[in-house]
Order: structure tokens, then sequence, then C-alpha cells
């Protein structure tokens, strides 16, 4: 073999990839002029030659176990006719003997002749909710509704035990008509309804139309109400033309409510001369003024019930 010509003295070149060294190569290999490299690539294709020499020895050891594993040749194997052992000498395992045909037909016979009888149990059926149908239904109580514009914001009603509960409906700006409107949508029955309503209504300058929407109003709340309440509109300081109007709405309603058989809550006489009660806009109440709008419809509501429960 021809040795590769030195580029200068003193380099080592290995004799397989040609690979310059400054360095001698080891000592311990069989030959001095290979590399390191080299030496474990020769390792390692000796150590694939043994592996692959004894994975074609595994597959010649199971090619016998695979043919009789295949399908076509279970019923070809043919049992050892070794004697069976006792079980004393297996531990665990018991040889069984082969019942003859003949016993087996008598026994076919035997079950065809006299078949088994089976008595099912009766099947109970029962309804768990009977109870509840048997029982006299009680009526839910109906809870008091309190609907106006934004004078009933801040009116809380306390509910005393027994009543049913009292639910205020505040509609910022509202008038008669908007009123109606909500009640249509609400789709209840409540045991009273109380509506505060006229201060906005007044704007409109209209007074018979004015009347003709309250008049709506409260006939659209007496179909879904035992009793209905209207509640008074309350002095406002906004220059004389609409302490006019409002004085002449609340004349209008005390009248017409008595005649129709509706509630009615005079809050004007409540309210009157009493500057405290107004805010400073001269429209809503003020704290005191929601209180005392509260125990006015309070007190009208209990004198409501207590009517009713006397004609009952």
């Amino acid at each position: 073999m021809k040795m590769p010509q030195l580029p200068f003295a003193g380099c080592f070149v290995c004799s397989e990839c040609g690979m310059f060294s400054l360095t001698p190569f080891s000592a311990s290999s069989d030959s001095d002029s290979v590399c390191t490299k080299c030496q474990l690539v020769s390792c390692l294709v000796e150590k694939v030659d043994q592996l692959e020499v004894r994975i074609r020895g595994l597959l010649r050891d199971r090619q016998p176990e695979a043919a009789l594993a295949a399908p076509g040749t279970l019923g070809r194997v043919s049992t050892p006719s070794t004697p069976a052992s006792e079980p004393s000498q297996r531990g665990e395992w018991v040889t069984t003997r082969r019942s003859s045909r003949k016993a087996k037909a008598n026994a076919n016979a035997e079950a065809k002749a006299s078949p088994p009888e089976h008595h099912a149990p009766p099947i109970r059926v029962s309804n768990r909710f009977a109870p509840l149908s048997e029982a006299p239904t009680v009526k839910p109580v109906k809870s008091t509704l309190v609907i106006g514009d934004s004078i009933v914001r801040h009116v809380k009603l306390a509910t005393p035990l027994g009543a049913p509960a009292v639910t205020v409906r505040c509609l910022s700006g509202a008038r008669a008509p908007d009123i109606s409107g909500n009640l249509r949508l609400a789709d209840r029955r409540y045991s009273r309804i109380v509506i505060h309503v006229g201060a906005n209504d007044i704007r409109l300058r209209q007074s018979e139309v004015t009347k003709a929407n309250i008049r709506e109003v409260v006939k659209q709340a007496q179909t879904m109400s035992d009793a209905v309440i209207c509640s008074g509109p309350i002095p406002m300081r906004r220059g004389a033309e609409a302490y006019s109007r409002l004085t002449a709405l609340n004349r209008w309603m005390s009248k017409w409510c008595s005649e129709n058989q509706v509630g009615f809550i005079d809050n004007w006489l409540r309210f009157e001369g009493k500057p405290g009660l107004i805010g400073r806009d001269g429209v809503h109440p003020t704290r005191e003024g929601a209180a005392l709008l509260s125990c006015s419809i309070a007190h009208s509501l209990l004198v409501s019930r207590q009517s009713s429960v006397n004609r009952c």
C-alpha cells in the first residue's frame, strides 16, 4: 500500500481515512497508522455483524413456532400421548375426563322432557308522586306592584309578616301610556297595583289626553290585579303653569277614583308647604319625602287589604 506523502516532517497520517495528525496515534491499536475514529468505526461494524448473525439465528428458531400457530395447521397439531399426571404431581391442575356421547344424549332428553319452570315475580307498578297529586293545591301568594316614574325611585316598603311581597318598578321619564305598555309585558297577576303617574304627562299640555291615558292605564291594571290604587302627584316647583296643571290633575284624579272604586293617595296635602320634602330640582322628593311617600303607600295598601278581608 502506497503511503501518502507527508506535507512536512513530524506529521502523522491515518492509513484508513487519510487524516493528518500532529500527535502520534494510540499505541494500543493493532496498527500505529490508524486513527482513533477509524478504530471505533471498525469496532462498531464488527458488533453490527455479530447482531445480524444473532438475529438470523433467532428468526430460524421462530419459524417452527409460527408454523404451529398458523390457522391452517391448528387442526393438524397432534397432542402428545403422554399420560396425564395425578393432581398431587401437578399442583392445582386436575385431569378431566371426557363424557360419553350416550350420557350427553340422555341428559338432553331429560331436559326436553321436563323443562324447568320459571316463576317470574309479579311486577309492581306505583307512582311515587301520587301523594303530591292527592294533596290540596295551594294557590301562590300574589305580590303587590308599585309602578311609576322617577318619583318612586327611592320608595321602599317593608313587608309585614304574612303579607305578600311588594315590588317597586321605577320607569324614569314614563308617562301613562309607557306604564300601560309595561304592564302588558308583565303578563301576570298581582294582588294590588299602585300607579304613580302625572308629572311627565302634563308636559303635553293636553289635559283631556292626559285624563284618557290615566283611565286607560288604570283599566289595564284592573285586568291584572284584585285592586288598583292611584298615587296622586306631588307639588312641583317648576313654575306657575306646571303647578297649576298638577293642581287640576290632582283634583280630577281624586274625584274620578272615588267614582270608579279606585283607591287614591292624596300626596298633595302631605307635601304642600313643606319644602324639605322636595329636592333642589323642584321635582323629585328628598330622602324624607321618599320615606313619607312610602308610608302613604304602605298605609293605603293596609287599608285596602283590610277592606278586602271585611268583604270576604
